[in-house]
């Protein structure tokens, strides 16, 4: 969430930078009840005072033994207006917030304006591989291969659903565990957090009210707390420390977690969307780093070289690509995709976003931290990026390393999981 205050003193600056992501943007719904929440604070501060000296007075006049009658009658009309203006209070405060919420994070000068045809391709790794045979596509391979059931995932959960088996259960697997005890030998904290979360973390992550309907949600009993299926593992890891104050020498946290990602978003016919491409389940190793502002920038280039590093040892070809504005999350303030190279489309899908938040979810979250010898706190800044995601590639590495023959070539940092160096035909 942005800081009313940085709005009112920067406002030329925050619509140069928000008219990159927003159109149309008007900051006056915003600054207008700022001044009516403040004005009605100031009014009942003014009627609590003119309360006090009058009760003063009937405190006066009763010890005299003299009428306090029409002075405690101004009290109890004052007594109304208190509540009548806390009331008009809570709701311009709650109004406030809420259009607050709505408002995205200010992408960083870096971050180019519009849409995705303005993304930046700012690495590439490799080169697209050449075959001197008619080479398949992965559906094909991992059919016939045996590596996924795409039928019988669609009759377990439906359309946008698939079943890993056999080998291909155990490449998954391999991909996951290779992350994983890669993040834990470096010093992450590993965390298997809950798969079903409160609503608040949704907000606390940018997420939600704008993007609720992204999610699957939860019936519940009367009375119980509304949840949802987490999307991705950084609104959990979030939220582990929302409502916290921590201490600077508790800084940086660096964090991972595993957990299947649920998304309600639906694929659609068109062949790049095909197999497990896009579904409504997925697998993912989250990173995610809590830091003080001055250290986010470096934070970011570590989680950029992390992702980096771990498609390299794949020996996979992506490239990397800074995001525009309207093509990265409302709540970030900056965002690089590594993208992998799927032959059979003839285009890159993404398997990482690193994102920098910088204070935008700490502040909705109100996680804060404070210096050694301070006396006040402050919002420290938080960064997130998949390591990796593996839906995509899964694909990416049964169709960049097939063979003619129809067989497949492990990637090396998973032949000892996986116990084979080549998937052949069975």
């Amino acid at each position: 969430m942005l800081d009313i205050k940085f709005i009112k003193q920067n406002r030329a600056q925050v619509e140069a930078l928000l008219s990159k992501r927003v159109d149309d943007l008007d900051l006056d719904k915003v600054l207008d009840l700022d001044v009516k929440s403040k004005k009605v604070t100031t009014d009942l501060e003014k009627l609590r005072s003119d309360r006090n000296q009058i009760s003063k007075q009937i405190g006066q006049l009763k010890r005299n033994k003299e009428d306090s009658t029409a002075l405690e009658s101004d009290v109890q009309k004052i007594n109304d207006l208190i509540k009548e203006q806390t009331e008009a209070a809570t709701s311009l405060k709650e109004n406030l917030l809420n259009e607050l919420s709505k408002l995205p994070n200010l992408p960083d000068p870096r971050v180019p304006e519009g849409g995705k045809e303005n993304n930046q391709v700012v690495k590439t790794y490799g080169e697209k591989p050449v075959f001197d045979f008619k080479n398949k596509d992965h559906v094909d391979l991992c059919t016939d291969l045996k590596l996924i059931d795409y039928e019988r995932g669609v009759k377990l959960g439906g359309a946008g659903f698939w079943l890993y088996t056999g080998v291909g259960a155990a490449l998954e697997w391999a991909l996951l565990n290779y992350f994983c005890t890669t993040h834990f030998k470096d010093g992450y904290t590993f965390m298997l957090p809950p798969h079903l979360l409160l609503n608040a973390n949704g907000y606390a992550a940018g997420q939600f009210p704008k993007f609720a309907g992204e999610v699957f949600h939860l019936k519940t009993e009367e009375g119980d707390q509304e949840r949802f299926l987490l999307p991705t593992s950084e609104t959990a890891i979030l939220n582990v420390y929302r409502d916290e104050v921590l201490n600077e020498e508790d800084l940086p946290i660096k964090a991972f977690a595993y957990s299947p990602c649920y998304r309600s978003e639906r694929g659609s016919s068109r062949t790049e969307e095909r197999g497990c491409i896009r579904g409504h389940q997925f697998n993912k190793v989250e990173m995610f780093h809590f830091t003080k502002p001055e250290d986010s920038e470096a934070a970011l280039h570590e989680l950029i070289g992390r992702a980096e590093q771990l498609m390299e040892d794949l020996g996979l070809h992506y490239r990397t690509s800074l995001l525009a504005a309207k093509d990265a999350s409302a709540s970030m303030a900056i965002t690089y995709d590594i993208e992998v190279w799927i032959p059979s489309m003839g285009i890159y899908k993404e398997v990482s976003s690193i994102s920098l938040a910088n204070e935008f979810q700490a502040r909705r979250a109100k996680i804060r931290f404070k210096r050694k010898g301070a006396k006040s706190t402050e919002f420290l800044h938080t960064l997130n990026a998949s390591g990796l995601a593996t839906s995509r590639l899964l694909p990416a590495i049964v169709e960049q390393f097939q063979q003619a023959d129809g067989s497949v070539l492990v990637p090396k940092p998973l032949q000892p999981w996986l116990g084979m160096e080549v998937i052949k035909l069975p």
